[in-house]
């Protein structure tokens, strides 16, 4: 009986240990070295959804997933057809009203002006010898030598080509004149106009091809060629490869101890041993729940401060989400905050 006793004592003891010792390297593990501060995020990115300006049929897609692009490489292209006939007739009408406004500044040739004067003269001519008729034939009625048709019809041709007259000056002074100022700027106005409707068929058709807008990694290809796009719907999903930075919390306690531009180093579980230079590019004004994905040795429930951590990564090795920690030396000055030029080279 007494020989259990031992044993289950025993036991316990050694229970106790094994507890004790499982509990020293946890409180060791969480414990902040001397001098540094810890924390813990995930790699975030920008990200850009590629879309056309306009609705139409996809002609061409260039890239495919995982393909890296450089700032203005054509990713797709929509079929161009309908707007190329579009710009056509923009050309012709503004070809047109361009016609229009130059006859219009320029004048009457002094051809035109010619022939209206000679017309204003033989009308002239047509009118005395009409008047001479019907004078005669009037005197020649109070003699009672002609009949009273012959004098009416004398008077209306008189009449008519009098009419006439006054028509063709009329028209040559218009002619002499030249357009009125309202008319030459009503139809420079409509000449603007039709600049414009070039300048937007031109427009979209440009718009009929997307580019990168920057450098980055094709993400998604959400459409396929043959696909009706329409505005603002994505056709692909970019990536951006720069900036790539580390999206951690710190606790309000810890706060004071960090500042913007402050150097760090980052490591991931990914890459053992290997640690990217980074600075302090951004601290919330806000304090915030720690979210439950965000692993940290401090409670769950305490307010904390997210923090964008920059990082310098050329080789591009930093994905999206990636877990990360970030180490800081607390003995490093202000003076020696850091940017991507400072820390990175670039």
């Amino acid at each position: 009986m007494k020989q259990k006793r031992k044993v289950i004592i025993l036991v316990l003891l050694l229970v106790l240990l094994a507890a004790g010792g499982f509990y020293y390297q946890e409180m060791a593990k969480n414990r902040q070295p001397e001098g540094q501060l810890q924390l813990y995020g995930n790699v975030d990115i920008r990200q850009v959804e590629v879309a056309f300006y306009d609705t139409g049929r996809i002609k061409n897609i260039l890239v495919h997933e995982g393909d890296r692009v450089k700032s203005g490489q054509l990713l797709a292209e929509l079929d161009p057809v309908r707007l190329q006939a579009d710009l056509k007739q923009k050309k012709a009408e503004l070809l047109l009203q361009q016609q229009v406004v130059t006859k219009m500044v320029h004048g009457s040739r002094p051809e035109d002006i010619q022939v209206a004067r000679d017309k204003v003269k033989s009308l002239q001519a047509q009118v005395n010898d009409a008047r001479l008729t019907y004078e005669r034939l009037h005197r020649m009625y109070i003699k009672k030598s002609v009949a009273r048709q012959q004098v009416d019809d004398a008077q209306a041709k008189y009449l008519a080509l009098k009419n006439k007259l006054l028509a063709a000056e009329q028209v040559l002074s218009l002619a002499v004149k030249g357009p009125r100022a309202e008319d030459i700027a009503a139809a420079k106005a409509k000449l603007q106009a039709r600049e414009a409707a070039l300048a937007l068929a031109k427009r979209k058709l440009e718009d009929t091809k997307v580019y990168a807008a920057t450098d980055g990694v094709i993400q998604d290809r959400i459409m396929e060629p043959g696909d009706m796009t329409f505005p603002n719907a994505p056709v692909l999903t970019l990536a951006r490869t720069n900036p790539v930075w580390v999206r951690a919390y710190i606790p309000e306690p810890d706060l004071g101890k960090i500042w913007q531009g402050m150097k760090a180093a980052i490591s991931t579980d990914s890459f053992p041993g290997k640690k990217y230079k980074g600075w302090v590019g951004y601290v919330s004004p806000t304090a915030e729940f720690t979210p439950k994905n965000v692993e940290s040795p401090q409670l769950r429930t305490r307010l904390v401060y997210q923090v964008r951590v920059y990082a310098c990564d050329s080789r591009g090795e930093l994905r999206l989400g990636m877990p990360a920690t970030v180490i800081f030396n607390l003995h490093q000055s202000q003076k020696d905050a850091g940017s991507m030029k400072d820390v990175c080279g670039e």
